[in-house]
C-alpha cells in the first residue's frame, strides 16, 4: 500500500500554508509567468489560467494521492493573497525522505516568505510525519534559493556538475535553455533545534489541522 501525506492545513507567524485551490488560478498563472520562476524552474512558458487550472485541479492531488509528494499554497494570514508555493516531491517513504522545492511572488521577494514556509514545512514534515531527512537542490546561480537553504539550517552535501537545464534571455528577448550544475543540500531533524528555538520564541511556531 503507497503511502501517502494527509490534506494539511500549516499556520505560522505570517502565512497559512493550505491547499491549493481554483480560486488560486488567476494569481497562480501570473506568478509562474514571473522571469526569475522561468528561468529556474521547469514550468511551461508562457504558463497560461489552463496550466494553472491542470495543475491545481489533477496534477497536485495526483503527486499527494499517489505518495510522490504534496503541494501547499503559502498564503499570507492577513490578506490571504498568495505568496507562493510549496512542494514536496520525489518522497520515499522506506527511506522517510523528500525533496522541497518552493516558488514565490516577485511582489512578496525579500520578506522572508519563502524560509518560514519552507521551515513550516520541514518542522511539519520531522515532527508529525517522523521523517528522517529533507533535501533540496539549487542551481549553481541561484543565489536566492541558496540563502533560503542557509536560513532553515541546510547542509551543503555536493555539487552535481551539469545536472540541471535553467532558462536565460537572450540578446533578442527569447529563452534558450542553458545546462548548470547542481548544489545538493539536505536538513535532518537535528539541524532544526536552532531554528525552531527561534520560531518559538518569536511566536511563529507553526500550528497544523487536518484539512477538510
Amino acid at each position: 500500500m503507497t503511502s501517502t501525506f494527509p490534506n494539511i492545513s500549516i499556520s505560522t507567524e505570517r502565512l497559512v500554508l493550505r491547499p491549493l485551490d481554483e480560486d488560486d488560478v488567476p494569481a497562480l498563472a501570473e506568478m509562474m509567468n514571473d522571469e526569475q520562476v522561468v528561468a529556474w524552474t521547469t514550468v511551461p512558458h508562457p504558463y497560461g489560467a489552463a496550466d494553472a487550472h491542470e495543475w491545481i485541479t489533477r496534477l497536485a492531488p495526483d503527486e499527494r494521492t499517489g505518495g510522490r509528494g504534496i503541494v501547499l499554497a503559502v498564503t499570507e494570514f492577513l490578506t490571504q493573497r498568495l505568496v507562493g508555493i510549496v512542494h514536496l516531491r520525489n518522497t520515499d517513504w522506506r527511506v522517510r525522505s523528500s525533496e522541497i522545492s518552493y516558488v514565490v511572488a516577485p511582489w512578496a521577494r525579500g520578506e522572508g516568505y519563502a524560509s518560514e514556509a519552507a521551515l513550516a514545512m520541514a518542522q511539519w514534515l520531522f515532527h508529525d510525519q517522523k521523517f528522517e531527512r529533507l533535501e533540496l537542490r539549487t542551481a549553481a546561480d541561484n543565489t536566492a534559493s541558496q540563502q533560503v537553504a542557509q536560513k532553515i539550517g541546510c547542509i551543503s552535501e555536493g555539487v552535481l556538475r551539469n545536472a540541471w537545464i535553467a532558462r536565460t534571455r537572450t540578446e533578442d528577448g527569447t529563452w534558450t535553455d542553458v545546462r548548470t550544475d547542481v548544489i545538493v543540500w539536505s536538513l535532518l531533524p537535528e539541524d532544526l533545534a536552532g531554528a525552531g528555538e527561534h520560531l518559538a520564541d518569536s511566536g511563529g511556531f507553526p500550528s497544523y489541522s487536518d484539512w477538510n
